[in-house]
Protein backbone atom coordinates (compact mmCIF):
# COMPACT_ATOMS: atom_id res chain seq x y z
CA UNK A 1 0.00 0.00 0.00
CA UNK A 2 2.73 2.48 0.95
CA UNK A 3 5.01 3.38 -1.89
CA UNK A 4 8.61 4.11 -1.16
CA UNK A 5 9.19 6.12 -4.26
CA UNK A 6 5.86 7.83 -4.71
CA UNK A 7 5.26 6.12 -8.04
CA UNK A 8 1.99 5.50 -9.86
CA UNK A 9 0.62 2.91 -7.42
CA UNK A 10 -2.80 4.54 -7.22
CA UNK A 11 -5.47 2.37 -5.59
CA UNK A 12 -9.24 2.27 -5.57
CA UNK A 13 -11.41 2.14 -2.51
CA UNK A 14 -12.77 -1.23 -1.42
CA UNK A 15 -15.24 -2.56 -4.05
CA UNK A 16 -17.69 -3.44 -1.28
CA UNK A 17 -18.55 0.23 -1.07
CA UNK A 18 -20.60 -0.35 -4.25
CA UNK A 19 -23.12 -2.03 -1.93
CA UNK A 20 -22.60 0.31 1.04
CA UNK A 21 -23.19 3.57 -0.81
CA UNK A 22 -26.65 2.66 -2.24
CA UNK A 23 -27.83 1.33 1.14
CA UNK A 24 -26.75 4.49 2.96
CA UNK A 25 -28.34 6.76 0.40
CA UNK A 26 -31.58 4.77 0.43
CA UNK A 27 -31.67 5.14 4.21
CA UNK A 28 -31.41 8.89 3.75
CA UNK A 29 -34.34 8.81 1.37
CA UNK A 30 -36.63 6.97 3.80
CA UNK A 31 -38.17 10.14 5.32
CA UNK A 32 -38.92 11.48 1.83
CA UNK A 33 -40.42 8.15 0.76
CA UNK A 34 -42.62 8.04 3.86
CA UNK A 35 -43.73 11.62 3.27
CA UNK A 36 -44.72 10.86 -0.33
CA UNK A 37 -46.49 7.56 0.38
CA UNK A 38 -48.24 8.50 3.64
CA UNK A 39 -48.83 12.23 3.51
CA UNK A 40 -49.08 12.73 -0.24
CA UNK A 41 -52.50 13.45 -1.66
CA UNK A 42 -54.16 11.24 -4.25
CA UNK A 43 -53.95 13.98 -6.84
CA UNK A 44 -50.97 13.34 -9.13
CA UNK A 45 -49.78 10.64 -6.73
CA UNK A 46 -48.33 8.54 -9.53
CA UNK A 47 -46.30 11.46 -10.83
CA UNK A 48 -44.83 12.06 -7.40
CA UNK A 49 -43.80 8.44 -7.03
CA UNK A 50 -42.27 8.44 -10.53
CA UNK A 51 -40.29 11.61 -9.77
CA UNK A 52 -39.14 10.12 -6.49
CA UNK A 53 -37.91 6.93 -8.17
CA UNK A 54 -36.04 8.92 -10.80
CA UNK A 55 -34.35 11.01 -8.10
CA UNK A 56 -33.37 7.93 -6.10
CA UNK A 57 -31.97 6.25 -9.22
CA UNK A 58 -29.96 9.35 -10.11
CA UNK A 59 -28.40 9.54 -6.63
CA UNK A 60 -27.57 5.83 -6.65
CA UNK A 61 -25.84 6.10 -10.02
CA UNK A 62 -23.85 9.12 -8.81
CA UNK A 63 -22.76 7.20 -5.71
CA UNK A 64 -21.69 4.23 -7.81
CA UNK A 65 -19.65 6.43 -10.14
CA UNK A 66 -17.72 7.71 -7.13
CA UNK A 67 -15.99 4.36 -6.78
CA UNK A 68 -14.85 4.36 -10.42
CA UNK A 69 -13.51 7.93 -10.23
CA UNK A 70 -11.79 7.87 -6.82
CA UNK A 71 -8.13 6.97 -6.39
CA UNK A 72 -5.79 7.34 -3.43
CA UNK A 73 -2.09 6.83 -2.80
CA UNK A 74 0.00 6.70 0.38
CA UNK A 75 3.66 7.32 -0.38
CA UNK A 76 6.62 7.77 1.92
CA UNK A 77 6.09 11.53 2.21
CA UNK A 78 2.41 12.28 1.53
CA UNK A 79 -1.17 11.02 1.25
CA UNK A 80 -3.01 11.87 -1.97
CA UNK A 81 -6.66 11.60 -3.02
CA UNK A 82 -8.19 12.17 -6.46
CA UNK A 83 -11.90 12.09 -7.21
CA UNK A 84 -14.56 13.43 -9.55
CA UNK A 85 -15.78 12.77 -13.08
CA UNK A 86 -16.81 16.12 -14.56
CA UNK A 87 -15.15 18.22 -11.86
CA UNK A 88 -11.84 16.65 -10.88
CA UNK A 89 -10.45 17.18 -7.39
CA UNK A 90 -6.91 16.41 -6.22
CA UNK A 91 -5.86 16.78 -2.59
CA UNK A 92 -2.73 15.80 -0.71
CA UNK A 93 -1.38 15.97 2.85
CA UNK A 94 2.32 15.71 3.78
CA UNK A 95 2.77 12.85 6.22
CA UNK A 96 4.79 14.99 8.62
CA UNK A 97 1.75 17.32 8.94
CA UNK A 98 -0.69 14.58 9.93
CA UNK A 99 -2.08 15.16 13.43
CA UNK A 100 -5.15 12.91 13.65
CA UNK A 101 -6.23 9.63 12.07
CA UNK A 102 -9.82 8.76 13.00
CA UNK A 103 -11.49 5.46 12.10
CA UNK A 104 -15.31 5.30 12.13
CA UNK A 105 -17.76 2.66 10.95
CA UNK A 106 -21.52 3.04 10.77
CA UNK A 107 -23.95 0.17 10.93
CA UNK A 108 -23.93 -0.42 7.16
CA UNK A 109 -20.13 -0.22 7.01
CA UNK A 110 -19.82 -2.75 9.82
CA UNK A 111 -22.08 -5.21 8.00
CA UNK A 112 -19.56 -5.23 5.14
CA UNK A 113 -16.49 -5.01 7.42
CA UNK A 114 -15.55 -1.58 6.12
CA UNK A 115 -14.37 1.59 7.84
CA UNK A 116 -14.03 5.28 7.07
CA UNK A 117 -10.54 6.70 7.56
CA UNK A 118 -10.27 10.46 8.24
CA UNK A 119 -6.80 11.95 8.03
CA UNK A 120 -6.42 15.49 9.32
CA UNK A 121 -3.74 18.07 10.06
CA UNK A 122 -5.75 20.18 12.51
CA UNK A 123 -4.90 23.30 10.49
CA UNK A 124 -7.40 26.08 9.84
CA UNK A 125 -8.14 28.50 7.08
CA UNK A 126 -10.16 31.60 8.09
CA UNK A 127 -11.34 29.85 11.24
CA UNK A 128 -12.66 26.79 9.38
CA UNK A 129 -11.28 23.28 9.60
CA UNK A 130 -9.21 22.36 6.56
CA UNK A 131 -6.70 19.87 5.20
CA UNK A 132 -8.63 16.68 5.90
CA UNK A 133 -8.85 13.63 3.65
CA UNK A 134 -11.54 10.99 3.96
CA UNK A 135 -11.12 7.47 2.61
CA UNK A 136 -14.66 6.04 2.46
CA UNK A 137 -14.41 3.11 2.55
CA UNK A 138 -11.56 0.64 3.08
CA UNK A 139 -11.38 -2.74 4.80
CA UNK A 140 -11.46 -2.53 8.60
CA UNK A 141 -8.27 -4.55 9.06
CA UNK A 142 -6.49 -2.45 6.47
CA UNK A 143 -7.72 0.79 8.08
CA UNK A 144 -6.05 -0.11 11.36
CA UNK A 145 -2.76 -0.86 9.62
CA UNK A 146 -2.88 2.44 7.73
CA UNK A 147 -3.65 4.29 10.98
CA UNK A 148 -0.57 2.80 12.68
CA UNK A 149 1.73 3.60 9.76
CA UNK A 150 0.56 7.19 9.43
CA UNK A 151 0.87 7.95 13.15
CA UNK A 152 4.10 6.00 13.66
CA UNK A 153 6.29 6.09 10.51
CA UNK A 154 8.74 3.61 12.05
CA UNK A 155 6.00 0.99 12.43
CA UNK A 156 6.45 -0.15 8.85
CA UNK A 157 10.01 -1.28 9.52
CA UNK A 158 9.14 -3.32 12.62
CA UNK A 159 8.22 -6.90 12.82
CA UNK A 160 4.49 -7.52 13.08
CA UNK A 161 4.89 -9.16 16.48
CA UNK A 162 6.58 -6.04 17.83
CA UNK A 163 3.86 -3.75 16.55
CA UNK A 164 1.11 -5.93 17.99
CA UNK A 165 2.56 -6.16 21.50
CA UNK A 166 0.28 -5.51 24.47
CA UNK A 167 -1.12 -2.03 25.00
CA UNK A 168 -1.66 -0.31 28.36
CA UNK A 169 -5.29 0.15 29.31
CA UNK A 170 -5.89 3.47 31.08
CA UNK A 171 -9.69 3.38 31.40
CA UNK A 172 -12.70 1.31 30.37
CA UNK A 173 -16.47 1.78 30.58
CA UNK A 174 -18.19 1.02 33.86
CA UNK A 175 -21.94 0.59 33.80
CA UNK A 176 -22.28 2.51 37.07
CA UNK A 177 -21.48 5.63 35.00
CA UNK A 178 -24.94 5.39 33.45
CA UNK A 179 -26.18 7.51 36.35
CA UNK A 180 -24.45 10.48 34.73
CA UNK A 181 -26.31 10.07 31.42
CA UNK A 182 -29.29 12.30 32.39
CA UNK A 183 -26.85 14.92 33.69
CA UNK A 184 -25.23 15.67 30.33
CA UNK A 185 -26.34 18.52 28.09
CA UNK A 186 -25.53 16.58 24.89
CA UNK A 187 -27.98 13.83 25.81
CA UNK A 188 -30.73 16.35 26.51
CA UNK A 189 -30.06 18.17 23.21
CA UNK A 190 -30.16 14.89 21.26
CA UNK A 191 -33.36 13.92 23.04
CA UNK A 192 -34.89 17.29 22.25
CA UNK A 193 -34.07 16.84 18.57
CA UNK A 194 -35.74 13.40 18.55
CA UNK A 195 -38.77 14.78 20.39
CA UNK A 196 -39.05 17.66 17.94
CA UNK A 197 -38.91 15.30 14.97
CA UNK A 198 -41.63 13.10 16.54
CA UNK A 199 -43.82 16.13 17.21
CA UNK A 200 -43.41 17.27 13.60
CA UNK A 201 -44.36 13.79 12.38
CA UNK A 202 -47.47 13.80 14.57
CA UNK A 203 -48.38 17.23 13.24
CA UNK A 204 -47.93 16.15 9.61
CA UNK A 205 -49.64 12.76 9.81
CA UNK A 206 -52.28 13.79 12.32
CA UNK A 207 -52.69 13.07 16.01
CA UNK A 208 -55.59 10.69 15.45
CA UNK A 209 -53.48 8.55 13.11
CA UNK A 210 -50.92 7.77 15.79
CA UNK A 211 -53.56 7.38 18.49
CA UNK A 212 -52.76 10.33 20.76
CA UNK A 213 -55.89 12.33 20.14
CA UNK A 214 -57.95 10.72 22.94
CA UNK A 215 -55.09 11.11 25.39
CA UNK A 216 -54.98 14.82 24.64
CA UNK A 217 -58.72 15.18 25.19
CA UNK A 218 -58.52 13.37 28.53
CA UNK A 219 -55.72 15.61 29.71
CA UNK A 220 -57.62 18.75 28.76
CA UNK A 221 -60.70 17.63 30.71
CA UNK A 222 -58.73 16.45 33.78
CA UNK A 223 -57.91 18.75 36.74
CA UNK A 224 -55.02 21.11 36.14
CA UNK A 225 -52.79 19.58 38.84
CA UNK A 226 -53.31 16.09 37.41
CA UNK A 227 -52.52 17.19 33.85
CA UNK A 228 -49.36 19.01 34.94
CA UNK A 229 -48.23 16.02 37.04
CA UNK A 230 -48.83 13.50 34.25
CA UNK A 231 -47.13 15.66 31.63
CA UNK A 232 -44.12 16.38 33.87
CA UNK A 233 -43.73 12.71 34.79
CA UNK A 234 -43.94 11.68 31.13
CA UNK A 235 -41.31 14.23 30.11
CA UNK A 236 -38.96 13.14 32.91
CA UNK A 237 -39.43 9.47 32.03
CA UNK A 238 -38.76 10.02 28.34
CA UNK A 239 -35.74 12.22 29.18
CA UNK A 240 -34.32 9.58 31.51
CA UNK A 241 -34.74 6.67 29.10
CA UNK A 242 -33.63 8.68 26.08
CA UNK A 243 -30.49 10.03 27.73
CA UNK A 244 -29.49 6.52 28.86
CA UNK A 245 -29.97 5.17 25.33
CA UNK A 246 -27.93 8.02 23.84
CA UNK A 247 -25.17 7.38 26.40
CA UNK A 248 -25.11 3.64 25.62
CA UNK A 249 -24.94 4.20 21.86
CA UNK A 250 -22.13 6.75 22.15
CA UNK A 251 -19.95 5.05 24.78
CA UNK A 252 -20.58 1.32 24.29
CA UNK A 253 -17.28 -0.58 24.50
CA UNK A 254 -15.35 2.54 25.53
CA UNK A 255 -11.66 1.95 26.06
CA UNK A 256 -8.75 4.35 26.49
CA UNK A 257 -5.37 2.73 25.85
CA UNK A 258 -1.77 3.79 25.41
CA UNK A 259 -0.29 2.10 22.36
CA UNK A 260 3.37 1.42 21.55
CA UNK A 261 5.01 4.47 20.06
CA UNK A 262 3.31 6.92 22.44
CA UNK A 263 -0.22 7.08 21.02
CA UNK A 264 -3.45 7.41 22.99
CA UNK A 265 -6.39 5.64 21.38
CA UNK A 266 -10.07 6.04 22.27
CA UNK A 267 -12.53 3.43 20.97
CA UNK A 268 -16.29 3.59 21.53
CA UNK A 269 -19.71 3.28 19.92
CA UNK A 270 -22.51 0.73 19.56
CA UNK A 271 -24.15 1.30 16.18
CA UNK A 272 -21.42 3.57 14.87
CA UNK A 273 -17.96 2.64 16.12
CA UNK A 274 -15.39 5.40 16.50
CA UNK A 275 -11.64 5.22 16.97
CA UNK A 276 -9.63 8.39 17.65
CA UNK A 277 -5.84 8.37 17.92
CA UNK A 278 -3.85 11.10 19.63
CA UNK A 279 -0.06 11.30 19.69
CA UNK A 280 1.20 12.04 23.18
CA UNK A 281 3.89 14.32 21.81
CA UNK A 282 1.01 16.58 20.68
CA UNK A 283 -0.44 16.62 24.19
CA UNK A 284 -0.07 19.92 26.06
CA UNK A 285 -2.35 19.29 29.03
CA UNK A 286 -5.70 18.11 30.34
CA UNK A 287 -8.98 19.91 31.00
CA UNK A 288 -11.55 18.61 33.50
CA UNK A 289 -14.98 20.12 32.76
CA UNK A 290 -17.89 20.03 35.20
CA UNK A 291 -21.26 21.25 33.93
CA UNK A 292 -23.86 22.28 36.56
CA UNK A 293 -25.75 18.97 36.40
CA UNK A 294 -22.55 16.92 36.50
CA UNK A 295 -21.30 18.96 39.44
CA UNK A 296 -24.49 18.20 41.33
CA UNK A 297 -23.83 14.48 40.77
CA UNK A 298 -20.08 14.83 41.46
CA UNK A 299 -19.22 13.96 37.88
CA UNK A 300 -16.91 15.45 35.25
CA UNK A 301 -15.58 15.07 31.72
CA UNK A 302 -11.91 14.77 30.75
CA UNK A 303 -10.69 16.53 27.60
CA UNK A 304 -7.23 16.54 26.06
CA UNK A 305 -5.49 19.84 25.37
CA UNK A 306 -3.49 18.95 22.28
CA UNK A 307 -2.33 20.43 19.01
CA UNK A 308 -4.03 19.36 15.80
CA UNK A 309 -7.46 18.65 17.29
CA UNK A 310 -9.08 21.82 15.96
CA UNK A 311 -9.86 23.61 19.24
CA UNK A 312 -13.56 24.36 19.71
CA UNK A 313 -14.32 22.76 16.34
CA UNK A 314 -12.79 19.43 17.33
CA UNK A 315 -16.23 17.70 17.38
CA UNK A 316 -15.34 15.75 20.53
CA UNK A 317 -12.05 14.32 19.22
CA UNK A 318 -10.24 15.30 22.40
CA UNK A 319 -12.71 13.68 24.81
CA UNK A 320 -10.75 11.09 26.76
CA UNK A 321 -13.47 9.90 29.11
CA UNK A 322 -17.29 9.78 29.13
CA UNK A 323 -19.16 11.57 31.92
CA UNK A 324 -17.75 9.80 34.99
CA UNK A 325 -17.13 10.37 38.70
CA UNK A 326 -14.93 13.38 39.41
CA UNK A 327 -12.36 11.18 41.13
CA UNK A 328 -12.14 8.97 38.02
CA UNK A 329 -11.67 12.03 35.79
CA UNK A 330 -8.73 13.18 37.93
CA UNK A 331 -7.29 9.64 38.05
CA UNK A 332 -7.34 9.30 34.25
CA UNK A 333 -5.87 12.79 33.90
CA UNK A 334 -2.95 11.76 36.09
CA UNK A 335 -2.38 8.55 34.10
CA UNK A 336 -2.42 10.40 30.78
CA UNK A 337 -0.05 13.09 32.04
CA UNK A 338 2.12 10.57 33.89
CA UNK A 339 1.71 12.42 37.19
CA UNK A 340 0.33 11.06 40.49
CA UNK A 341 -1.59 12.77 41.94
CA UNK A 342 -3.03 14.51 38.92
CA UNK A 343 -2.15 18.21 38.46
CA UNK A 344 -5.87 18.88 37.86
CA UNK A 345 -6.55 17.82 41.46
CA UNK A 346 -3.86 19.94 43.10
CA UNK A 347 -4.88 22.55 45.75
CA UNK A 348 -5.29 25.98 44.17
CA UNK A 349 -4.56 29.47 45.46
CA UNK A 350 -7.68 31.50 46.17
CA UNK A 351 -8.14 34.86 44.47
CA UNK A 352 -8.56 38.10 46.45
CA UNK A 353 -11.92 39.19 47.91
CA UNK A 354 -11.96 42.05 45.43
CA UNK A 355 -12.74 39.47 42.74
CA UNK A 356 -15.89 38.50 44.69
CA UNK A 357 -17.00 42.14 44.97
CA UNK A 358 -16.48 42.56 41.22
CA UNK A 359 -18.68 39.57 40.45
CA UNK A 360 -21.40 40.72 42.83
CA UNK A 361 -21.48 44.14 41.19
CA UNK A 362 -21.53 42.67 37.68
CA UNK A 363 -24.34 40.28 38.66
CA UNK A 364 -26.61 42.61 40.61
CA UNK A 365 -26.19 45.93 38.81
CA UNK A 366 -27.92 44.88 35.53
CA UNK A 367 -30.82 43.37 37.51
CA UNK A 368 -31.29 46.53 39.57
CA UNK A 369 -31.07 48.71 36.48
CA UNK A 370 -33.68 46.59 34.69
CA UNK A 371 -36.00 46.67 37.70
CA UNK A 372 -35.65 50.47 37.98
CA UNK A 373 -36.39 50.93 34.28
CA UNK A 374 -39.50 48.74 34.54
CA UNK A 375 -40.68 50.63 37.65
CA UNK A 376 -40.68 53.98 35.87
CA UNK A 377 -41.76 52.58 32.48
CA UNK A 378 -45.41 51.95 31.56
CA UNK A 379 -45.10 48.25 32.40
CA UNK A 380 -47.11 45.95 34.71
CA UNK A 381 -46.06 46.04 38.36
CA UNK A 382 -45.40 42.31 38.39
CA UNK A 383 -42.63 42.75 35.78
CA UNK A 384 -40.58 44.75 38.29
CA UNK A 385 -40.96 42.07 40.96
CA UNK A 386 -40.02 39.36 38.47
CA UNK A 387 -36.81 41.25 37.67
CA UNK A 388 -36.05 41.68 41.38
CA UNK A 389 -36.68 37.96 41.86
CA UNK A 390 -33.57 37.30 39.77
CA UNK A 391 -31.34 38.93 42.39
CA UNK A 392 -30.88 35.75 44.53
CA UNK A 393 -29.96 33.80 41.39
CA UNK A 394 -27.34 36.31 40.28
CA UNK A 395 -25.88 36.50 43.80
CA UNK A 396 -25.57 32.71 43.94
CA UNK A 397 -23.93 32.63 40.49
CA UNK A 398 -21.51 35.38 41.55
CA UNK A 399 -20.54 33.44 44.66
CA UNK A 400 -20.12 30.24 42.66
CA UNK A 401 -17.96 32.03 40.08
CA UNK A 402 -15.70 33.34 42.85
CA UNK A 403 -15.37 29.95 44.54
CA UNK A 404 -14.33 28.44 41.22
CA UNK A 405 -11.43 30.87 40.76
CA UNK A 406 -8.00 29.48 41.46
CA UNK A 407 -4.52 28.84 40.07
CA UNK A 408 -1.32 27.02 40.93
CA UNK A 409 2.11 26.04 39.62
CA UNK A 410 2.95 22.39 40.12
CA UNK A 411 5.99 20.79 38.56
CA UNK A 412 5.76 21.12 34.78
CA UNK A 413 2.17 22.41 34.76
CA UNK A 414 0.29 25.66 35.13
CA UNK A 415 -3.14 24.95 36.63
CA UNK A 416 -6.03 27.41 36.38
CA UNK A 417 -9.72 27.11 37.17
CA UNK A 418 -12.72 29.37 36.59
CA UNK A 419 -16.34 29.34 35.48
CA UNK A 420 -19.82 30.27 36.66
CA UNK A 421 -21.98 27.16 36.54
CA UNK A 422 -19.68 25.27 34.19
CA UNK A 423 -16.36 24.84 36.03
CA UNK A 424 -13.23 24.08 34.01
CA UNK A 425 -9.89 23.07 35.52
CA UNK A 426 -6.94 23.12 33.09
CA UNK A 427 -3.46 21.70 33.66
CA UNK A 428 -1.30 23.20 30.91
CA UNK A 429 2.33 22.26 30.27
CA UNK A 430 4.54 25.23 31.01
CA UNK A 431 6.66 24.32 27.98
CA UNK A 432 3.53 24.62 25.83
CA UNK A 433 3.02 28.32 26.68
CA UNK A 434 4.19 30.44 23.74
CA UNK A 435 3.05 33.84 24.96
CA UNK A 436 1.26 35.88 27.61
CA UNK A 437 -1.56 38.41 27.37
CA UNK A 438 -1.95 40.75 30.34
CA UNK A 439 -5.22 42.71 30.31
CA UNK A 440 -6.70 45.13 32.84
CA UNK A 441 -9.98 46.97 32.50
CA UNK A 442 -10.77 50.28 34.18
CA UNK A 443 -12.64 48.58 37.02
CA UNK A 444 -9.88 45.99 37.46
CA UNK A 445 -7.34 48.77 37.72
CA UNK A 446 -9.27 50.39 40.57
CA UNK A 447 -9.24 47.06 42.44
CA UNK A 448 -5.60 46.22 41.55
CA UNK A 449 -6.74 43.13 39.63
CA UNK A 450 -5.48 41.75 36.34
CA UNK A 451 -6.23 38.89 33.96
CA UNK A 452 -3.19 36.94 32.76
CA UNK A 453 -3.79 34.67 29.77
CA UNK A 454 -1.42 31.93 28.66
CA UNK A 455 -1.31 31.53 24.88
CA UNK A 456 -0.70 28.08 23.43
CA UNK A 457 -0.99 26.30 20.10
CA UNK A 458 -3.20 23.60 21.63
CA UNK A 459 -6.81 23.29 22.72
CA UNK A 460 -8.75 26.56 22.80
CA UNK A 461 -5.53 28.51 22.21
CA UNK A 462 -5.65 30.55 25.43
CA UNK A 463 -6.20 29.80 29.12
CA UNK A 464 -6.65 32.63 31.60
CA UNK A 465 -5.97 33.34 35.25
CA UNK A 466 -8.84 35.73 35.90
CA UNK A 467 -8.97 38.55 38.47
CA UNK A 468 -5.73 37.95 40.33
CA UNK A 469 -3.71 40.72 41.97
CA UNK A 470 -1.33 42.44 39.59
CA UNK A 471 1.83 41.46 41.46
CA UNK A 472 0.80 37.82 41.84
CA UNK A 473 -0.38 37.48 38.24
CA UNK A 474 2.91 38.80 36.85
CA UNK A 475 4.88 36.65 39.29
CA UNK A 476 3.03 33.49 38.17
CA UNK A 477 3.68 34.32 34.51
CA UNK A 478 7.39 34.91 35.15
CA UNK A 479 7.76 31.74 37.21
CA UNK A 480 5.79 29.56 34.78
CA UNK A 481 7.91 30.48 31.75
CA UNK A 482 11.10 32.26 32.84
CA UNK A 483 12.42 35.09 30.65
CA UNK A 484 9.33 35.13 28.36
CA UNK A 485 7.73 38.11 30.10
CA UNK A 486 10.88 39.89 31.34
CA UNK A 487 11.53 42.02 28.21
CA UNK A 488 8.05 43.50 28.39
CA UNK A 489 8.27 44.19 32.12
CA UNK A 490 11.57 45.98 31.59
Amino acid sequence: MVSASGGSDWQRLDPRMLAVTPLRQLAGFLPVIVAVLVIGSEENFGGRVYGLLVGVLFVLIAGTLRWFTTRYRISSDRVELRSGLLFRSARSIPRDRIRTVDVTAGLVHRLFRLSVLKIGTGERADGVESRELTLDAIATSEADQVRQRLLDPSAGSRERETVARAVEELAALRWSWLRFAPLTVSSLVALGAVGGAFAQLVNDVGAETVGVGKVGKRLTTAPLWLGVTVLTSLILLVALVGSVLVFIEAWWGFQLVREPGGTLRIRRGLLTTRSVSLEERRLRGIEVVESPLLRAGRGARTVAVATGLGGRRSHGRGTLLPPAPRSEAHRVSGLVLGKTPSPTNTPLRRHPRAALRRRLVRGTLPVMATAGALWFAPAPAWATWVALGLLPVTVLLAGDAYRNLGHALTGRYLVTRHGAGVRATVALQRSGVIGWTVSQSLFQRRLDLVTVTATTAAGHGAYAIIDVTTSEGLAVARQAVPELLDPFLA
